[in-house]
């Protein structure tokens, strides 16, 4: 039961943090200039947002979640099932961000929950 909680907060928080950088990100605009004083102003800039500290704070939860995990399970098992973020991804790129997601990208992410299904079933 825990490994479960563990895997829903990798995916969730994870995913979830994901989303909010990249809204934070498209607050802040797109970076044009590599150099390294323009980058430290632009991750200034992004600093700023809240959505980027809501991001970064479920990126460091699914982080340490995952720490946990590989520490009582198999990693040929962890990383596939974490790969279900893939399906909140593209969920979450439809509802949170308005992103427009095609047919085919839902057949990708269909295969990769097919995938994961198949690497849980072989556990055993």
């Amino acid at each position: 039961m825990r490994e479960l909680i563990f895997y829903l907060l990798i995916i969730c928080a994870g995913t979830g943090g994901e989303l909010c950088v990249s809204r934070a990100m498209k607050a802040v605009g797109e970076v044009k200039d590599f150099r390294p004083s323009a980058l430290i102003r632009v991750a200034a800039r992004a600093l700023r947002v809240p959505w980027m500290w809501a991001g970064l704070g479920l990126m460091a939860t699914a982080f340490f979640s995952l720490l946990a995990v590989l520490s009582v399970e198999k990693v040929s098992l962890v990383v596939p099932v974490t790969a279900l973020s893939y399906a909140g991804g593209a969920l979450g790129g439809k509802f949170f961000l308005g992103e427009k997601v095609t047919r085919r990208r839902w057949a990708g992410v269909l295969l990769v929950c097919i995938g994961v299904a198949l690497v849980i079933v072989g556990r055993r």
